[in-house]
């Protein structure tokens, strides 16, 4: 296909798919539009029977309270009498029920207030009924309900109920038909939104043969084309492996021949520093001549005893050679790490199967006697076993556990956790303290070789992490840290639970 032909083809795709988006779009947005109403309508018409059942609870209310009054009346037995005035009781809560229920309707809240009026007569009626009842005034509690009957109080209120419940009649009839015609129109977008997407799912599907066709034909040219680039990577593998092989070497070659002139320069520094020590006592010796001219007696034996420049000059030497042997220490322990590195990268892994808990007990054992000094408490949780490196996994929590406590803070008791789990194939291993922390900046520094976070007031070389950090990589694993200033660090370390040693001798 040409290149016209496959940027028309291109163009009809990206057509075709914002066509289905938009199409989809749309039937998303009315069917959720119209969904939303159909509900809204359904809700309506709920609400509508709602409202005549509470005009009937009310109504029902209202006539239990008039037979439990009758009742009284005629036999004052206590059952009416309680029957009324649980009925009496219930009237109000269900008529303020009735009012909230009715409050979007102006024409109902009119109703509802003239229903209110006539039952508070009722209610008043009812209650000096029985007030003549109890006080022993039959006569004039009959008197009372020919008076409530002839003023057709009852009957109001029934008339203004019927008229409520006819209103709500009306508006049952209309929020259902709404709800029927939301309900219709949006079946029928659904419909029409289905009938669209088969329509773009068959176009799309011939898109799409037509563009699986063109994609077999392509990558029949390029396994053609690719035909050698296993070759091409192997050797371009091979070529990176003994690049580092070399770069190793020549590494383990300089640090080995850097020793050398090092301890030359140990050497001639202590010559250096006998030297000074028999000239600044030639010179203090020259400088206590008795005014006859006969040298004094040394102070005492050994001793240089010197005054002024000269006393100077001997302390600003001493210094000097104080500098040059720290430097010369420092540079001694740089190259050591330096050749235990490059050993360790040249050294094959092998796996085998480890008890976990077993090897990391055996290392707080060893590591017991600084942990009492710092006053630190380690605990283990349940551990993982793995297949790994045995030598490698010992080396990454030694350090790790060594660093923990380490860098605890002075007069606080410190507690140190080591915890593990399995995910997806991998161990999960955490190394938590409640020590002095690390700054989140310094979260990637302190993985660098030679480098070190915080207060320096440990010793060390700043290789441990970093050298940690490879192992983990060459067991096929990686390595994180969370931690904050003055709150503990949390090392985790994730390496496979069946580790296989083709997967990095031969990336090495």
């Amino acid at each position: 296909m040409t290149a016209e032909g496959q940027r028309r083809r291109t163009f009809w795709q990206i057509l075709l798919f914002a066509a289905g988006l938009l199409v989809l779009t749309v039937i998303s947005a009315g069917s959720v539009y119209l969904v939303n109403k159909a509900r809204e309508d359904s809700k309506w018409v709920v609400h509508t029977i709602e409202v005549e059942n509470q005009i009937n609870t009310l109504l029902l209310e209202i006539r239990r309270a008039e037979s439990g009054a009758r009742g009284f009346l005629l036999t004052q037995g206590p059952d009416f009498l309680s029957d009324h005035e649980k009925a009496v009781a219930a009237i109000v809560p269900a008529l303020d029920k009735l009012a909230r229920q009715i409050g979007d309707n102006p024409a109902q809240r009119d109703s509802i207030e003239k229903l209110r009026a006539a039952i508070e007569i009722r209610l008043d009626q009812f209650s000096r009924e029985m007030t003549f009842v109890k006080e022993g005034q039959p006569g004039n509690a009959s008197a009372l309900v020919r008076e409530a009957a002839a003023g057709n109080t009852t009957t109001t209120i029934s008339n203004q109920a019927n008229a409520m419940i006819r209103e709500e009649e009306r508006l049952f009839r209309v929020r259902t038909a709404n709800s029927d015609r939301s309900q219709t129109l949006a079946a029928s977008m659904t419909g029409i939104g289905s009938g669209l997407v088969v329509l773009l799912a068959l176009i799309s599907t011939w898109l799409v043969r037509r563009s699986a066709r063109a994609r077999d034909e392509a990558e029949a040219r390029l396994r053609d084309a690719n035909f050698n680039l296993e070759a091409i990577v192997d050797e371009r593998t091979a070529d990176l492996r003994e690049a580092n092989d070399e770069i190793q070497r020549f590494a383990y070659i300089v640090s080995h021949d850097l020793r050398s002139p090092l301890v030359n320069i140990m050497g001639f520094t202590s010559e250096l520093e006998e030297l000074g020590g028999d000239i600044f006592r030639r010179i203090s010796s020259l400088a206590h001549v008795s005014a006859e001219g006969a040298p004094l007696a040394p102070a005492g034996p050994g001793e240089i005893a010197l005054e002024g420049a000269d006393k100077q000059l001997s302390e600003d030497f001493s210094e000097a050679l104080a500098f040059i042997k720290t430097s010369i220490a420092k540079m001694d322990r740089l190259i050591s790490a330096i050749l235990n590195l490059t050993r360790e990268g040249r050294r094959e892994f092998q796996p085998v199967k480890i008890d976990t808990r077993e090897l990391i007990e055996a290392i707080v054992a060893t590591l017991a006697h600084q942990a009492a000094e710092a006053q630190a408490e380690i605990h283990l949780e349940p551990l993982p076993n793995v297949v790994s490196d045995r030598l490698a996994f010992e080396q990454i929590f030694s350090n790790l556990i060594d660093n923990a406590i380490k860098y605890l803070k002075p007069g606080l008791p410190g507690e140190i956790r080591i915890r593990g789990r399995t995910k997806l194939g991998y161990a999960i291993f955490e190394v938590s303290d409640n020590g002095r922390g690390i700054d989140p900046k310094d979260h990637q520094r302190i993985f660098d070789l030679f480098r070190r976070a915080g207060t320096q007031d440990k010793p060390g070389q700043g290789i441990g992490l970093a050298h940690v950090r490879a192992l983990v990589r060459r067991l096929g694993g990686t390595m994180s840290v969370s931690s904050e200033l003055n709150a503990g660090s949390t090392f985790t370390i994730t390496l496979p639970i069946a580790w296989n040693v083709s997967n990095r001798n031969a990336d090495r």
